[in-house]
């Protein structure tokens, strides 16, 4: 599950995000989640289900018991709830390349093994399988012989969904113990989810029914999808709670960062790149023909020369780019380059001995970089707190392209900036608050931070498309400005809440301790948890 504070990223937050800038402290709590989302139906597309996850029997699914966690029993439909979820979840996550990690999609999951290559880069630890399991197994007259040994994907995915599971259990517990108030973003988020499962059941041309048991598996009811979806939601909300709870004082924040300057320190610098390796060429039947040693070894040289060249004219007072020009080099210039481990370069421009004016030629592979260093500093501009409403764009009729596509696109722009302006007029005539605003947002944003009244937190300059961030950023903006901003994405109604109190290289420490704190916190609610399995419900999950 997510550590990410920031509840608009659990939704499908395209609002408003330049998809060029990346969301550095998002994705980095993203990816220290497990795979469970929070069952929202993709409004597109019917997905599309292997044989093996449809029952013929709905009876089954519905009585017999999966899992107990903590003493409350679980259906085999109720856990089948989760472990479609996390497959799917890890499908959305790593669909470009499933295939590389040996997921074959189109064949069922419990008789695919997970390879030590794909262990390896999902962190799991693969159990060792005995010559005693392999003789066990060879005797069992009842065992598909088919079925391989170890640790297989429907392993893995069924794990996955238990534990999460078991933190979900132990975390509302936890929430009713404290009397833990749910905000009001739960509800309006379930609703909408139920709506949207209404919606595409009805596009696709089936019953709620029939498509829940197509994705879910026979059992899984409308009644019995909403209570785990709302158990979802809840944990989600209670787990931000937690998250928001936790702060970090500057002294705390400094001394992370002194453990690890690495990863929080920005470097500009210039460079020169020469390609050392020999093209290939092509015979008269067309055949690619690799080039030879010789070949090769002339190519290298060649690069290390002109890097050289470079190099000298530079310390002669040349200009880098002309000089890159004259030698057939690429120029580049980097103002906040990002360190990367293992790389030459990086490991070169983060030298703590590195002095501004340093040149250097830095070899990686067959390629030569003169690279010129400037300075090495953090990001010490100050992130911002908005609150946004988002009206998009309506859709049009007329294919890009065609007569009439510009107007048309330009009239929907027109009825978004329309739409947004009568937004503000309605909020301006009431309260005026920033709490009248945030609940106008849950009302009529079509953005995912709508089920936390807009917000965004910590944003930071140039994460944002141009014109939403140019107007955050504006040095005249004052907390309590509005106004309607238009972006590619439609209308947004503008409220700026205020400067954070943290700069940007602090929010990015912040996140990563926030996070370590809650990958601790879940993995404490995960071991404190027991979880039964019952192994003959179990067997009618996937």
């Amino acid at each position: 599950m997510s550590a990410s504070r920031e509840k608009q990223n659990r939704q499908a937050a395209a609002g408003q995000t330049d998809p060029k800038t990346a969301r550095e402290a998002r994705q980095r709590k993203e990816e220290k989640r497990t795979n469970l989302l929070y069952g929202v139906i993709a409004a597109a597309v019917l997905v599309a289900v292997i044989a093996s996850f449809v029952w013929r029997s709905d009876f089954i699914p519905k009585m017999t018991t999966a899992a107990t966690i903590d003493g409350e029993k679980y259906t085999v439909s109720e856990v089948n709830y989760y472990y479609q979820t996390s497959y799917r979840n890890f499908l959305s996550q790593y669909s470009y390349f499933a295939s590389y990690l040996g997921l074959n999609t189109n064949a069922t999951l419990r008789s695919q093994a997970i390879s030590d290559t794909a262990a390896a880069m999902l962190g799991i630890e693969l159990p060792e399988v005995s010559d005693e399991d392999a003789e066990a197994a060879a005797a069992d007259p009842d065992r598909d012989p088919l079925m391989p040994l170890g640790m297989t994907w429907h392993d893995y995915f069924l794990d996955d969904a238990l534990e999460n599971m078991a933190a979900i259990q132990a975390a509302l517990k936890a929430a009713d113990a404290e009397g833990f108030q749910y905000p009001a973003g739960v509800q309006a988020q379930y609703d909408d989810n139920m709506a949207s499962l209404k919606s595409v059941a009805s596009a696709s041309g089936v019953s709620v029914s029939q498509y829940l048991k197509a994705n879910f598996g026979a059992g899984l009811t409308e009644k019995v999808y909403g209570e785990q979806l709302m158990r979802v939601l809840r944990y989600g909300a209670y787990a931000d709670a937690h998250q928001d709870s936790v702060t970090y004082s500057e002294s705390e924040l400094e001394e992370a960062y002194k453990a690890d300057p690495n990863t929080y320190d920005h470097v500009s610098y210039e460079v020169v790149s020469f390609s050392g390796a020999a093209e290939s060429t092509t015979d008269a039947d067309g055949n690619t023909v690799e080039p030879t040693e010789e070949e090769s070894a002339a190519a290298l040289e060649a690069a290390k020369a002109a890097a050289n060249t470079v190099l000298d004219g530079y310390k002669a007072g040349g200009d880098l780019e002309e000089l890159a020009d004259e030698n057939e080099g690429t120029y580049n210039q980097n103002e906040k380059g990002s360190y990367s481990a293992g790389s030459v370069m990086s490991e070169w421009l983060y030298n703590t001995a590195r002095k501004p004016g340093d040149a250097e030629i830095v070899a990686e592979g067959t390629i030569q970089y003169m690279v010129v260093f400037h300075d090495r500093f953090r990001d010490e501009e100050p992130t911002i707190d908005i609150r946004h409403i988002l009206v998009s764009l309506g859709t049009g009729s007329i294919a890009e392209g065609e007569e009439g596509y510009e107007d048309e696109q330009a009239q929907l722009k027109a009825d978004a900036h329309a739409k947004a302006e009568e937004l503000l007029a309605q909020w301006t005539s009431g309260e005026a608050t920033e709490d009248s605003f945030a609940a106008l947002a849950m009302k009529e944003s079509a953005d995912g931070s709508k089920y936390d009244g807009g917000l965004h937190t910590e944003v930071y300059q140039g994460q944002m498309v141009a014109e939403f961030n140019d107007w955050c950023f504006d040095t005249s903006r004052q907390p309590g400005d509005t106004a309607v901003v238009d972006t590619q994405y439609g209308a947004h109604v503008m409220y700026f809440s205020g400067v954070n109190p943290l700069n940007r290289w602090q929010t990015q420490v912040a996140a990563n301790l926030r996070n370590e704190e809650f990958t601790a916190w879940e993995s404490g609610l995960i071991e404190n948890t027991p979880v039964q399995r019952n192994e003959s419900g179990l067997k009618q999950i996937g």
